[in-house]
């Protein structure tokens, strides 16, 4: 029968895999291997995809994948084969370590979701974002540490579930360790899902690398129960295992020295229980080995040594065996005698198929699992207590078919709502600050040209963006919580058949929910994506997601023209964002960028409290990157932009407006001569308003006249239909550096001299009202013209640094200049339609 024909609690045994290419190599390398029980937990809320157990972790399937797999009823699974451990051949290790030194080049190798990057970041005390799901590290990060008078150069690379040429993770971790020759590589397991990750660590064995094992997470495993007796496991691999803790730094002091240890071949005396690295041969059984040996034979040879010191010969045969393109490409290029190789691969591919009815790849698969699993039962006693019974309980809840969808909503929309409102208490306080501080400085400073470019520019330009710190910090908080909890992995589980439907794999929904954060990261993320019409229909969508660049701005419109349902916009907006990117994809997939029908596997994992220092790490993390911004990119804007809205200098008209300024002065100070007493209070806030209006003009005519009005002016026809004026086109064109520039631009355009509202930008955009043309006297900003640059805003032009990254990870100039004239027309068309709606209406 087929694995989707199970109910939900059925459990089976899984008799055969069918299928071919990238998904029969996933779903073996998965677990789902012959003899292995499968248990159905539950349907996603829209009945696809579909959670199973397997191996005592949790993964998601299509049920158009199920259907490739046969399994037995548990009752008819007696005769299935037995897991058995199989012998494993201790041989030298093979020697491409550099001579010992001083310095150490380790890099650490494991699946997501084993708290490698966590670990890190405890080792080098880095603030490397830690997430629990999959694809979080999307390329390698280095740092150096000293350790027993060594200095360590750690690198974390991507997590990866195996190295096989899959997605572009496991091409660069292979890469990476044959070609850059790291001294140690630290496989970082799970401890309490041991015959999982064990799987890439047979591969690394293959490799014939210098393999430390950090056993993550045994605080867990021990509360389970469970017994494993590492020191035996470690000797049937090869392989010095540590306990570790790290995400509280335990056991990491052992690893470093076992480490270091390792790479120079001796033990101290003073840990006589440590074992070194011994490679192994695992035996695959006999005619596997011999398909390995006949292959071997021709790679093995004086004229190949160039490929055979960077990758093990016997690693090599095993992936032609397996029909690796990349390395058969590889070979190609880089050997003596590709032919050779290349026909006698293909020979032992076709005897190897014909000898088990199975593909080659499937039965080196088994037989790995096979190794894994007799090794595991060796040296594991598992305790009686329900491992995950929490993460199950909880799933109960939020993956159920009828509350999964209202509740994802309901945290999304709690999370904007917060982020609004309690974020407002601190932004208030930062612009008090802002406003004391340019107070203070108008009061202490004498009129001139660097009093204006401090003020005006520095302090309000910058200080207008930076008040939205608390708002950036609390958004990320939420994001870190749901990656760190596990719940990120479940709103993928639930949302894969929707994404589905537009073309996408459900592992798109990482790099969108990450692109509310950053659509850098974002879009370094759709490596994880190994289909690359999925990776650039992921592009597609990702710069309609509102990034915390964009925050300000929402911020800043929405509490001065929708104040009493603020959330309620912001969340909105958001959706909007999600809806345009939905209809964008879903266009694109059914024309230029069909679903090639990538399978659906991704690991559930489960639930775990993070660390509160985890995600304060993240925040402070994401803070100090918009903060750099601030000493960054904004202040060179800022102070660009205050040139730009300051000269040419027109003496004429400054004479002009001194002039009338004098005058008004003069003539109220007249009345307040020969008034009484009593109208004295009067005649002094006549005096203030007229002022006010005198100093407002006369900043608006030469606002008007400067270089960046002279640019609003030359763009203001093209935005006139959407009723932008040229300060808002202004405002607009510097967005394209940085989308704070937006809010640091209007604080530069719209200072006046009125002390009450110097820094009070909201009320500034209230008030603010045509000088000049059909429209004067009449506000500039009304509710249609707001939510119409709200939404230019959410769709127009990503930032510079949006648009190189784009470029750099589909590599495609065309697909580029697709996305910025996209972007910008979409944008233009949606505000022209909200405006001309709104006042009709």
């Amino acid at each position: 029968m087929k694995l989707s024909e199970l109910s939900s609690g059925q459990k089976g045994v899984i008799y055969k895999v069918l299928g071919r290419g990238a998904f029969r190599k996933r779903i073996t390398e998965m677990g789902f291997v012959k003899g292995k029980a499968v248990t159905v937990i539950k349907n996603a809320p829209l009945k696809d995809p579909i959670e199973y157990s397997i191996m005592d972790y949790s993964v998601s399937l299509r049920r158009r994948e199920a259907e490739m797999v046969e399994v037995l009823p548990e009752s008819e699974a007696s005769a299935a084969a037995k897991d058995s451990y199989t012998a494993a051949t201790t041989i030298g290790l093979h020697g491409f370590a550099k001579s010992p030194d001083k310095i150490i080049d380790v890099a650490l190798v494991g699946n997501p979701n084993t708290g490698k990057t966590s670990l890190f970041n405890q080792l080098t005390r880095a603030h490397e974002h830690v997430g629990n799901y999959s694809g979080v590290t999307v390329e390698q990060k280095t740092a150096h540490i000293e350790s027993n008078g060594y200095t360590i150069n750690i690198t974390d690379l991507p997590g990866t579930y195996s190295l096989t040429a899959y997605s572009p993770e496991e091409l660069y971790v292979r890469s990476y360790i044959a070609e850059r020759l790291p001294d140690v590589v630290i496989n970082v397991v799970d401890a309490t899902n041991l015959e999982r990750n064990l799987y890439l660590t047979t591969q690394l064995i293959d490799m014939d690398v210098k393999v430390v094992m950090a056993l993550n997470m045994y605080d867990e495993l021990e509360k389970h129960g469970d017994k494993l007796n590492y020191v035996a496991l470690g000797k049937m691999l090869g392989i010095p295992m540590v306990p570790t803790v790290g995400s509280r730094g335990r056991g990491l002091d052992a690893l470093m020295l076992t480490a270091i240890c390792a790479h120079l071949g001796e033990i101290p005396d003073s840990v006589p229980n440590m074992m070194l690295p011994q490679h192994i041969h695992i035996n695959y059984r006999e005619e596997v080995e011999q398909a390995i040996s006949q292959v071997q034979q021709f790679i093995r040879i004086p004229e190949n040594e160039p490929i055979t010191d960077l990758y093990s010969s016997r690693f090599l045969a095993i992936k032609l065996l397996e029909k690796d393109s990349k390395i058969q490409q590889k070979l190609k290029e880089r050997s003596f005698n590709p032919g050779e190789i290349l026909l006698a691969a293909e020979q032992q591919v076709k005897k190897l198929e014909a000898n088990f009815s199975e593909d080659s790849a499937t039965v080196i698969s088994d037989a790995k699992y096979g190794f894994i699993a007799g090794a595991v039962r060796e040296t594991m006693r598992q305790g009686k207590k329900e491992r995950h019974h929490a993460s199950k309980q909880i799933d109960t809840i939020l993956t159920n078919k009828i509350l999964g969808f209202p509740v994802f909503l309901i945290f999304m929309w709690l999370m904007f709502y917060i982020t609004f409102t309690l974020g407002s208490y601190p932004v208030e306080w930062i612009n008090s600050g802002v406003s004391a501080l340019s107070l203070w400085l108008s009061d202490i400073m004498p009129e001139n040209i660097f009093k204006s470019l401090l003020v005006d520019g520095v302090v309000n330009g910058v200080g207008s963006v930076i008040a939205f710190l608390p708002n950036i910090l609390l958004l990320f908080l939420f994001i870190s919580i749901f990656e760190d909890t596990g719940y990120m992995a479940r709103a993928v589980f639930i949302t894969d058949k929707l994404m589905h439907a537009i073309g996408l794999h459900g592992k798109s929904f990482i790099p969108l929910i990450m692109g509310f954060g950053c659509n850098v990261p974002a879009l370094m993320a759709t490596r994880t994506i190994e289909n690359r019409n999925q990776r650039l229909l992921t592009m597609l969508m990702l710069p309609f997601m509102s990034c915390s660049a964009r925050l300000p701005v929402y911020i800043l419109l929405i509490g001065a023209f929708f104040p009493h349902h603020p959330g309620t916009i912001l969340f909105g907006i958001y959706l909007a964002g999600i809806l345009f990117s939905i209809l964008s994809a879903f266009i694109a997939s059914k024309s230029t960028l069909k679903d090639n029908g990538q399978p659906f596997v991704m690991e559930l994992p489960p639930y775990r409290i993070p660390t509160l220092r985890s995600i304060l790490r993240h925040m402070w993390y994401k803070g100090s990157q918009y903060l750099k911004k601030m000493g960054g990119i904004i202040l060179i804007a800022a102070l660009a932009i205050w040139a730009l809205n300051t000269f040419p200098l027109n003496q004429e008209l400054k004479q002009k407006y001194s002039r009338l300024e004098a005058d008004t002065i003069a003539k109220y100070d007249a009345q307040l001569t020969a008034g009484a007493t009593a109208e004295t209070n009067f005649i002094g806030e006549q005096k203030d308003i007229a002022l006010h209006k005198l100093h407002a003009e006369a900043y608006a005519a030469q606002a008007e006249q400067s270089y960046l009005g002279r640019i609003g002016k030359i763009v203001e026809p093209a935005m006139r239909p959407l009723g932008f004026d040229w300060k808002m086109s202004v405002s607009l064109l510097t967005g394209i550096i940085a989308k704070e520039t937006v809010v640091s631009t209007m604080g530069v355009i719209y200072q006046s001299d009125d002390i009450e509202n110097s820094t009070d930008l909201q009320k500034k955009l209230r008030n603010d009202k045509y000088t000049t043309g059909p429209k004067t006297a009449q506000p500039v900003f009304t509710a249609p013209v707001a939510l119409a640059f709200l939404v230019f805003i959410l769709l127009y032009f990503p930032c510079v640094a949006v648009v190189g990254t784009i470029y750099r990870e589909s590599q495609s100039r065309l697909f580029t200049l697709f996305m910025v004239l996209y972007t910008t027309g979409a944008a233009w068309v949606a505000a022209f339609l909200i405006y001309q709606i709104g006042n009709l209406l």
